[in-house]
């Protein structure tokens, strides 16, 4: 079952750390998100592969936006 990785804040994707394949265990870094100078890490819920990646370096997102996809 497809489990999806959202944003937890508002700011600017400022690096993709994984690809469309990629073996996740649960607590790895997927996404860094920048807000307010910080750098967030967005963390996979749960292992699995990368099946899509909805998003891209540079691209703003809300909180709640969809990041990528695990299958």
């Amino acid at each position: 079952m497809p489990s999806n990785v959202s944003a937890h804040i508002t700011g600017t994707v400022w690096k993709i750390e994984v690809k469309v394949g990629d073996k996740v265990a649960e607590g790895d870094t997927c996404v860094i998100l920048e807000s307010m100078k910080m750098e967030m890490p967005v963390e996979a819920p749960a292992a699995g592969t990368v099946e899509k990646i909805a998003c891209s370096e540079g691209q703003a997102v809300n909180e709640g936006d969809v990041l990528l996809t695990l299958a």
